[in-house]
């Protein structure tokens, strides 16, 4: 697994999966902001099939203004990407990394959301598995 990521594999169609992580992710004060069906944008623009995958895009408004007051051009690392990506029985999650991938700033306030984001997000994988 790349250090940018951690996965966690749920035995429920992607649908039901995304539905099971959408309430899960509410219970630690997250929310989905944005859902992007890579794989139906592949069968519409390019004609291609491929397993179902989505690009989910997790956030908490409190923390994003932090950053964001922080340091205004944090917006283009926001929000905290999820995978959703169906697997032979199942789906897989993969969560970005918010310590490793908002290191990058070089900024201590941050540091310190990606810290608590980082926390969130693998209490989510934790309910989960």
């Amino acid at each position: 697994m790349p250090k940018f990521a951690f996965s966690v594999r749920v035995e429920q169609s992607i649908d039901d999966a995304i539905e099971t992580l959408k309430s899960t992710l509410m219970n630690h004060h997250l929310g989905i902001v944005s859902d992007v069906n890579v794989a139906g944008i592949v069968k519409n623009k390019l004609g291609g099939d491929m397993p179902a995958y989505r690009i989910l895009g997790a956030c908490n408004p409190k923390m994003a203004k932090t950053m964001i007051d922080a340091l205004p051009e944090a917006g283009a690392l926001l929000p905290c990407t999820i995978v959703a990506r169906e697997t032979e029985g199942g789906t897989a999650f993969d969560f970005m990394d918010p310590v490793t991938v908002l290191g990058i700033a070089g900024n201590s306030v941050m540091d310190q959301v990606a810290t608590e984001a980082a926390e969130k997000l693998k209490a989510v994988a934790a309910d989960l598995s």
